[in-house]
């Protein structure tokens, strides 16, 4: 059953927030979102509410805001990883990366103050007052190689591979510091996964596989 709260713009256009019962698509249970566009009343087949119901829901204790347009239902488990969740719903092209990928993936004690993000120069800059961003832009293969895709409190989040994220670490040391790339290429060199051919092939896409590889040997 698709239960629909639509907020009022302007004349005649409201902002949908959607949810649809048992759904089995990975990226709808339990989350209320803003539609990419705005819908027309008339043109609309949902059935909606008035513009205080989902404060109103929230309030009440049966919807969590998790954050700008983006609610929750509060009767369902906490999320691991709010930021991210956040991050994706609402920066849908954006990437994890440098330390937030970092963190993930377990090969950095840094903890993230904020959650750095990879978008493409051509791409609108993206405002979100929380979780804090920061944004990096990336182009070309640099942007689009390396990505996975993680289920996070049943949400997509694309996140750099640790192989992508040592490379964009050593790329951007001036910004992040070469003791945090230091540090997780050695914890990332004690993995039984460790691939150094992969992670070179990363390291040339980013061009840096000159200053990684004698740090790389030193290792061995």
């Amino acid at each position: 059953m698709a239960f629909v709260i639509k907020i009022p713009l302007e004349d005649n256009v409201f902002r949908c927030f959607y949810h649809v019962e048992n759904s089995q698509h990975p990226e709808s249970p339990g989350y209320f979102q803003a539609a990419q566009r705005p819908t027309s009343h008339q043109r609309s087949p949902w059935v909606g509410h008035s513009s205080w119901h989902a404060v109103h829901l929230r309030d009440a204790g049966e919807l969590d805001q998790i954050g700008r347009g983006l609610y929750r239902l509060a009767d369902l488990p906490p999320l691991s990883n709010p930021d991210l969740v956040v991050v994706a719903r609402k920066i849908p092209q954006a990437v994890i990366c440098l330390i937030s990928a970092l963190a993930f993936h377990e090969l950095t004690l840094q903890i993230p103050h904020v959650v750095d993000i990879a978008l493409t120069s051509h791409t609108e800059r993206s405002i979100l007052k929380q979780p804090p961003i920061r944004v990096y832009w990336y182009s070309g293969l640099a942007f689009t190689e390396g990505v996975e895709v993680h289920q996070i409190d049943a949400v997509s989040v694309k996140i750099y591979g640790p192989e992508k994220s040592l490379a964009d670490a050593f790329k951007y040391r001036n910004k992040i510091g070469l003791d945090v790339a230091l540090e997780a290429l050695k914890f990332f060199r004690q993995r039984p996964t460790f691939n150094a051919d992969k992670l070179l092939h990363y390291a040339r896409i980013c061009r840096v596989e000159k200053i990684m590889r004698p740090y790389l040997e030193a290792l061995a």
